[in-house]
């Protein structure tokens, strides 16, 4: 829903920039970081209703991220949506494991992603 607001975490500058402009263009708080650390330091003072995780960060992955989140009662209840650019067999099922509630792969679609995201936050609660 418009308004909501959104961390969206990929180390990719090309990607994160065309998924956080099409999301703001939606009327989006967007909040943006390149790896785990810096999502985790923007969650301090920044509380997303979703977060779009990239798999493949530096350092710690999004899976491990995903994980470490879902773990923590200030976090559990964010909605998190896998997004790779490396779908493997099985990448959609690890990433539902670790406790993401959606998965998308790259490379974005520019018509589809912003009614996407917006379905999950219409049928997620906080």
């Amino acid at each position: 829903m418009a308004g909501d607001r959104i961390l969206i975490v990929d180390d990719n500058p090309i990607n994160l920039k065309l998924e956080k402009i099409l999301l703001e263009v939606e009327g989006y708080e967007i909040r943006t970081a390149t790896d785990a650390e810096e999502a985790l330091a923007i969650l301090d003072s920044f509380q997303p209703r979703l977060i779009m995780m990239d798999l493949q960060l530096p350092g710690m992955s999004g899976l491990e991220l995903t994980t470490k989140l879902k773990s923590n009662i200030k976090y559990k209840n964010i909605i998190i949506i896998a997004i790779t650019a490396y779908a493997m067999k099985g990448d959609r099922e690890r990433a539902l494991a670790a406790g993401c509630d959606g998965y998308i792969a790259k490379p974005i679609d520019t018509k589809t992603l912003p009614g996407i995201i917006a379905n999950y936050l219409s049928v997620q609660h906080i």
